[in-house]
């Protein structure tokens, strides 16, 4: 669906700190509406900045600086739901459209209208109604509507990337994108005062546990003289850190505190956190001004919030298969061969056959590796897995995914709670990397599933 408007001076805009995403939009709604005006924000982002200098030619921006004042009739927003003050708007008489991948909340206002999607980038939308209108771009509209894309779905590996994104960049790449120029633009070093930013959120980082999950919270002052952007330092911060959330505050002159926040699982939502400041954004992804608020008042009240922001992890318990069936170390292999033959198991825990405790992992490889030596009588100790690697049910399947990773077992046995330190671990049962994937992939659709039972009753005897 396109807006449509009737009447004067339409506006194109977009947030403040405008990133590539922003930016790349305001372009191609300009290309769907050429007698529309895209008024950059005040400020953009220095990579932003840098690739408009040597561009800027090419397109049709007009910088704030360049703006005269008129009567503004109609507005279209894109990556953004908050009006931005510009001169020659009348909030209450203006007619506003907008379009943006982050979900509108609270009451639709007077005289606005909303098309929102969960794309992993707002350009993919606009990319689509070009699509549609059968518009086609020259190589530098191309490339910049690519940047936007890639920099908002991380290249395309952000979870909230979509196949609409994927589509979207090929349609692109198809009108010419120079993927060069996307890399170079996205991958710029840290400034000076960026740099001293970044070390000051290190310093003061602290690691919270919420519902399981791993929270950093850094609340700084930035540095004297500070105006460049945060959102580079908060990815190179998230990447340096991996944590499930990231919540950096920085207070700035003016007194004012920026929020950024960045998640990387969808059990830590930071756009409830965001909405409570006054800001928004997306569940991965979102920002807020704070203004004239103590730094260490907003910092807590941000650590208040944080469980509303998070979900409980999953425990080993939702996914482990109760009762396991164990082989003795003293046990031969072409016994244990036998025993996998007759149960499908791919592995069993090997338990020590005075004690009981469990000493190592047996894996089918091992003993198919065995066999095919000829090597069945030896006794299953000699060529097991040795080690006591093993998860309690309240585990989170995070620390079973680090064990797994770690130590390579991918049948991992799964002990009681209350087990006795002193004494054989009570084996409750095993998980499986099986489990752990089924788990991982679990967002798909189940109607996508095939129903396993009912193709067994029709395309199998009933004896089988």
């Amino acid at each position: 669906m396109q807006p449509r408007y009737n009447g004067s001076m339409l506006l194109i805009l977009t947030h403040e700190n405008a990133d590539f995403d922003a930016v790349a939009s305001q372009l191609a709604a300009h290309k769907l509406y050429p007698e529309g005006v895209p008024l950059l924000s005040w400020r953009v982002n220095r990579n932003v900045e840098q690739y408009l200098t040597l561009y800027w030619d090419a397109f049709g921006f007009v910088r704030p600086t360049d703006w005269r004042r008129q009567r503004v009739s109609r507005v279209l927003l894109v990556d953004t739901l908050a009006l931005p003050s510009v001169r020659g708007i009348r909030p209450k008489k203006v007619q506003v459209q907008v379009i943006d991948h982050h979900e509108a909340t609270g009451e639709p206002q007077e005289n606005w209208s909303y098309h929102t999607e969960a794309v992993g980038a707002v350009t993919t939308l606009l990319v689509e109604m070009l699509q549609s209108a059968g518009l086609s771009l020259s190589v530098n509209e191309a490339t910049l509507m690519l940047l936007g894309i890639h920099e908002d779905t991380g290249s395309l590996l952000y979870d909230t990337t979509t196949l609409r994104d994927m589509r979207a960049a090929a349609w692109l790449l198809e009108h010419g994108a120079q993927v060069s120029v996307v890399r170079r633009f996205l991958d710029i070093p840290l400034s000076e005062q960026q740099i001293r930013l970044y070390e000051r959120l290190q310093d003061n980082a602290e690691w919270l546990r919420v519902e399981g999950q791993t929270i950093v919270v850094s609340a700084v002052e930035a540095p004297e003289g500070f105006e460049d952007e945060i959102s580079a330092v908060a990815h190179r911060f998230r990447d340096a850190l991996t944590p499930d959330g990231m919540i950096l505050l920085v207070r700035l002159k003016y007194n004012h505190v920026q929020f950024v926040a960045r998640s990387s699982t969808d059990r830590v939502d930071v756009s409830v956190i965001a909405r409570e400041l006054g800001g928004g954004g997306h569940s991965r992804a979102a920002a807020a001004t704070i203004m004239d608020r103590p730094l260490d008042a907003v910092r807590r009240q941000v650590i208040d919030l944080l469980p509303s922001a998070s979900k409980p992890t999953t425990k080993v318990s939702k996914i482990m298969s109760y009762g396991v069936q164990t082989v003795s170390s003293t046990a031969s292999v072409s016994s244990a061969a036998k025993q996998m033959q007759r149960s499908g198991h791919e592995g069993y825990p090997v338990v020590d056959a005075t004690t009981g405790k469990l000493v190592g992992l047996l894996t089918r490889r091992i003993v198919d590796r065995t066999m095919g030596h000829q090597l069945g009588a030896v006794p299953v100790s000699q060529v097991m897995r040795a080690g006591q690697i093993t998860v309690r049910p309240s585990d989170s399947v995070e620390k079973l995914q680090r064990l797994m990773i770690g130590e390579g077992w991918g049948q991992v046995p799964v002990v009681s709670d209350d087990g006795d330190d002193d004494g054989p671990a009570r084996i409750l049962g095993v998980v499986t990397r099986t489990d752990l994937i089924n788990l991982l992939t679990s967002q798909v659709q189940r109607d996508d599933i095939p129903e396993m039972s009912e193709l067994l009753v029709n395309n199998l005897s009933p004896a089988v």
